[in-house]
């Protein structure tokens, strides 16, 4: 399941998100095991990140439980892919929710950087 975590983040960056931290559940809960949690610095561009992250898995029939509307404007968008879920927040939201502190005692995952093409 790390694999399907870092392939949604490679495509999350794709279309620039920022501050992405991937949360070990494993151990802390039992509906998941990785929360992927990530800002946009637009509502549109939370979308876009949505958007992107759902067409990359679609290619291998990966569809998440969650629809996500093109047009959210609630500034926190949530993929849910079973074993990983994906929080996308407007900037102001995440600092609101902080969900990193809420789940603080999960351990964040090294994510690997991409080398250069």
């Amino acid at each position: 399941m790390l694999d399907l975590a870092l392939r949604i983040v490679a495509a999350a960056k794709e279309k620039k998100a920022q501050k992405v931290v991937i949360l070990d559940l494993r151990k802390l809960a039992a509906f998941c095991d990785y929360f992927i949690i990530l800002s946009a610095t637009s509502l549109r561009q939370a979308n876009a990140i949505a958007q992107g992250i759902q067409e990359d898995l679609e290619k291998d029939r990966i569809k998440s439980l969650s629809k996500v509307s093109g047009n959210d404007e609630s500034g926190w968008v949530v993929l849910d892919y079973t074993s990983v879920v994906v929080h996308i927040f407007y900037k102001p939201m995440r600092e609101f929710y902080s969900l990193e502190r809420l789940w603080g005692d999960a351990k964040k995952v090294r994510i690997p950087r991409r080398r250069a093409k």
